[in-house]
């Protein structure tokens, strides 16, 4: 892990510095969060992995006053929240908020050398494509009626790949991906792409990322007829392989295995925290990779470093490159969110669809 919580001596005027500079009270590398109140609460964030029984209780600070210390890498975004007992409370020292993406909000940081991407911001001049909003009948193939799909079509005529987005609803609204990749283009970093946003029914989620064949059905049968009847796509038949997939956490691994299974047709992988372990839900990703010839697939892996799942990732890493695959591992100062994963992206699109490709 990327953190190690100090035993420090608190330094002085704490509370005023949280009340003029907000929470963390930021010292070089250190990091003070702060509590004002009668009695101590309990700190979980990013750097606890979320656990309860890794929960920090605060240590006294002054009269009324609580606070634990914490080392960080310079350019770390985190996530935090105070809790008493199983109730969440907001900070009344840090008004910045984000969601946690299950009913939550967490409070928000980033160390003096951290910062948002510049690339949610729409450039002056950048030519905006169009995007469409769509149901697809899901059949006997998926739990759930129907399937919200976003296609996003650019400004132009020639054809151009496709980049397949599980999770697409949450790429799209809190990673702002098409803003992302128009700026990209615009910049002459990334190729033009049509993407297919597909989100998936949330109770069962974890089932149809889950080294899914019924998922990869579902894309054959009816996303991707839909998507190459509204989008101007290159032919996977001339160009086998030109398309992507991409997608978080077991999105991340539903993209490897689509690409495992599919070759012909997704060539390309962008996995952020992919949900890789060797003795957990998907082993079969592992035995596929092992034992079956080594594919012409080009993937793009990251994952933070005070995530859980960044071991597990260096393995899978490791394994692909082993096995004579083109991949690319990158380590971020973040963790297991949309914030960290939007800040990242933009290094996993230049590396698969430069735009000289």
């Amino acid at each position: 892990m990327g953190s190690h919580q100090l035993n420090q001596r608190p330094p002085a005027n704490l509370r005023e510095r949280a009340r003029v500079a907000g929470n963390p009270v930021i010292e070089g590398g250190l990091a003070w969060f702060v509590w004002s109140g009668e009695k101590p609460v309990k700190l979980h964030g990013d750097f606890t992995d979320w656990y309860p029984e890794q929960a920090i209780e605060l240590q006294p600070a002054g009269e009324d006053l609580w606070a634990a210390c914490f080392e960080f890498t310079p350019d770390a975004y985190l996530e935090y929240t105070f809790m008493d007992g199983e109730k969440r409370l907001r900070d009344p020292f840090n008004p910045r908020r984000t969601p946690n993406g299950v009913g939550h909000y967490n409070q928000f940081f980033y160390m003096p050398e951290g910062h948002p991407t510049q690339l949610t911001i729409r450039r002056p001049g950048v030519k905006a494509g169009i995007i469409t909003e769509h149901r697809l009948e899901t059949g006997w193939m998926l739990p759930g009626s129907r399937r919200a799909l976003s296609l996003y079509r650019p400004p132009l005529d020639e054809p151009c790949p496709l980049l397949l987005v599980f999770d697409g609803q949450d790429y799209l609204k809190r990673a702002k991906l098409v803003t992302q990749v128009e700026n990209l283009v615009a910049l002459g970093r990334v190729r033009p792409l049509a993407l297919a946003m597909i989100q998936p029914f949330q109770p069962s989620r974890m089932l149809e990322y889950d080294c899914s064949d019924v998922t990869l059905t579902f894309l054959l049968k009816v996303l991707l007829p839909f998507a190459r009847h509204h989008l101007n796509l290159i032919d996977p038949v001339g160009q086998p392989g030109a398309w992507g997939v991409m997608g978080a956490s077991m999105g991340g691994v539903m993209s490897l295995y689509t690409a495992l299974r599919l070759p012909e047709l997704f060539g390309n992988v962008l996995s952020q925290s992919g949900a890789f372990e060797p003795y957990g839900p998907n082993p079969v990703i592992f035995d596929l990779i092992e034992n079956f010839p080594t594919l012409p697939l080009r993937i793009w892996m990251d994952a933070g470093l005070y995530e859980w799942l960044f071991p597990s990732n260096r393995s899978m890493s490791a394994l692909l490159e082993k096995k004579g695959y083109a991949q690319q591992y990158r380590e971020f100062s973040g963790s297991h969110n949309y914030p960290s994963w939007r800040d990242d992206l933009s290094h996993g699109l230049e590396w698969l669809f430069p735009a000289s490709g």
